[in-house]
């Protein structure tokens, strides 16, 4: 027999450019900036740009290796 799942028990997954930038640091135009770059990617849900967690992640292990590689 399968568990219902619990909406309020699951981890957000997709997030506000706002509230990724807020999670990564930066300001909301910096998020945007590395948005329009292609360095922080997105998804698009109707007329919403979100940040999938996994992106978020991406993201800082692109800035990792740029930092590895200037080091």
């Amino acid at each position: 027999m399968a568990v219902p799942i619990t909406v309020g028990k699951l981890p957000q997954r997709l997030h506000r450019v706002e509230d990724a930038a807020h999670a990564l640091g930066v300001k909301r135009s910096t998020a945007y900036e590395e948005i329009r770059l292609g360095r922080l990617r997105t998804v698009r849900v109707g007329r919403r740009r979100l940040v999938p967690t996994e992106y978020i992640d991406e993201y800082v292990e692109l800035l990792k290796r740029e930092a590895q590689a200037a080091a």
